[in-house]
């Protein structure tokens, strides 16, 4: 499967009533088409999956395959028990995704055999991403195994461990060279000098859900923005649990589309760190700017 550049991560947002808001969540997804993100993944981590019901899943999943009508990959979000898993991959393909992103199954762990039988379940629906983080801690030769399911396409690391993936890019590639890997770590940006050097290009971009201007730059070497815009915006992420999807939203809304609060157990963004955040966004869009 094709995917390059810029991959796009939406929000999804929801109404003064906390419903999902489908009208604004086709805008978000055509503004940024208009920025030509390399794929779309709807309802993942910063499309707070783990706080969405089945139902609204496949309602964002749906409204997003229509917005993109096939000009890039959609993937959605999937995982937790295994029947909402399966349950998400039917609806996820039924809406006419490409992909799904499996999150780590929800609280319950098994050997490893065990989770190979969860992920080849889920991918015979459709093609799967795997993300390693949370309790999904896999050595290299468990990724060998995982990429010989067919179906299996890609590995997502939110782990950060350069070492283990070092080790595991060059083991899968040995047998299966197009596998994808992709930086899964939250603001990602600032760790790619870091993947790039052990051969990771891809990486989920949270920033183009809010300043596609500054991840498009920033994509194309502008290396002044690692420093005087992604480390600050790290630093103020790691202020607050759940700032790495809060902040992300609080973004979308500062850029003028109302994507409304988000859910608990996340919290919203306080006054103090919202002004940390615009200000960041201006530094970043003028340094940027044409």
């Amino acid at each position: 499967m094709n995917l390059s550049g810029v991959l796009f991560f939406p929000v999804t947002p929801f109404d003064a009533d906390g419903a999902l808001a489908e009208q604004v969540l086709a805008e978000h997804v055509r503004q940024g088409m208009e920025h030509g993100p390399g794929g779309v993944f709807v309802a993942c981590g910063t499309g707070e999956f783990s706080a969405l019901s089945e139902a609204e899943h496949a309602r964002a999943t749906r409204v997003a395959t229509e917005v993109v009508a096939g000009r890039v990959p959609v993937f959605a979000g999937a995982g937790g028990p295994i029947g909402a898993a399966l349950n998400q991959a039917r609806a996820a393909r039924a809406a006419g995704a490409d992909g799904l992103l499996l999150m780590p199954p929800y609280l319950a762990q098994g050997p490893g055999h065990g989770f190979e039988a969860y992920v080849r379940a889920v991918a015979e629906v459709l093609p799967v991403i795997v993300y390693q983080r949370g309790s999904v801690v896999l050595e290299p030769e468990a990724v060998v195994a995982l990429a010989g399911i067919p179906g299996v396409i890609g590995l997502k690391d939110g782990l950060g461990d350069i070492d283990r993936m070092q080790r595991t890019v060059l083991a899968v590639r040995e047998q299966y060279p197009d596998f994808l890997f992709f930086n899964g770590l939250p603001t990602a940006e600032l760790t790619m000098p870091a993947y790039r050097g052990i051969g990771v290009e891809l990486y989920s971009s949270a920033v183009f859900a809010f300043a596609p201007e500054i991840a498009l730059a920033y994509l194309n070497g502008d290396e002044r923005l690692l420093t005087e815009f992604y480390a600050p915006l790290v630093r103020l992420r790691g202020k607050v649990p759940g700032y790495p999807v809060a902040l992300v939203k609080a973004g979308v809304r500062l850029r003028g589309l109302d994507a409304g609060a988000v859910r608990p157990p996340l919290v919203e963004v306080s006054e103090e760190h919202l002004a940390e955040l615009e200000a960041l966004i201006k530094t970043g869009l003028e340094l940027v700017a044409p």
